[in-house]
């Protein structure tokens, strides 16, 4: 018969994925893991295989749990523009916030510290932009075609502009020391939808 696990492996990945975000992937140990998680590591092999399966799993849980509100947001009915500007703009703000970038975003995170080197990552890092850039283009799509947005704007160039905007500012907002930097930045790009 086979045993029944002592831990709830959903509150376990989301505890994962908290240290890992917050440590990053070489930085935290399977000793760390086991004291954080509270279970053993034998469960933890068991249940997610070795520290780097651990990790893919909390990642593409960070990344569901992010893109969903952001994909609701960009989807909603009426003007287009309002909701991509409040994307951005809100990316630049948690990059200046004291709290909060320190931590990052773990795809942006993931990015700099894995990509290089592992293919697993990359593809997870990729897919997390391909769908961030598939809906920005699309809500500027409908903001061209509502009339928002001038005729003489590529949406995709200007998805992929936004793209690489919002994971600049994670990465400056994480290092720097001036909140306006990040804010600066974004709405000198936010000028552009103009």
């Amino acid at each position: 018969m086979a045993r029944t696990k002592e831990f709830d492996p959903e509150a376990a990945l989301q505890a994962a994925l908290e240290l890992f975000w917050r440590r990053g992937f070489e930085a935290t140990s399977m000793s760390d893991l086991v004291d954080h998680l509270g279970i053993g590591r034998a469960s933890i092999y068991a249940t997610f295989g070795n520290k780097h399966e651990l990790y893919l799993k909390a990642l593409e849980r960070y990344d569901r749990a992010g893109l969903t509100p952001m994909v609701r947001e960009l989807s909603r009915p009426g003007p287009a523009l309002p909701p991509v500007r409040a994307l951005v703009r809100r990316y630049a703000t948690e990059a200046a916030n004291e709290q909060l970038r320190s931590l990052g975003c773990l795809v942006t995170n993931t990015a700099a510290e894995l990509a290089p080197h592992d293919r697993a990552a990359t593809r997870l890092v990729e897919r997390n932009w391909d769908q961030l850039e598939a809906v920005l283009r699309s809500a500027l799509m409908r903001a061209q075609a509502q009339g928002e947005l001038p005729t003489d704007r590529d949406p995709l160039t200007l998805a992929r502009m936004l793209l690489v905007l919002m994971q600049g500012l994670r990465v400056v907002g994480r290092a720097s020391g001036d909140p306006a930097r990040v804010r600066d930045a974004a709405e000198q790009a936010l000028a552009l939808l103009d």
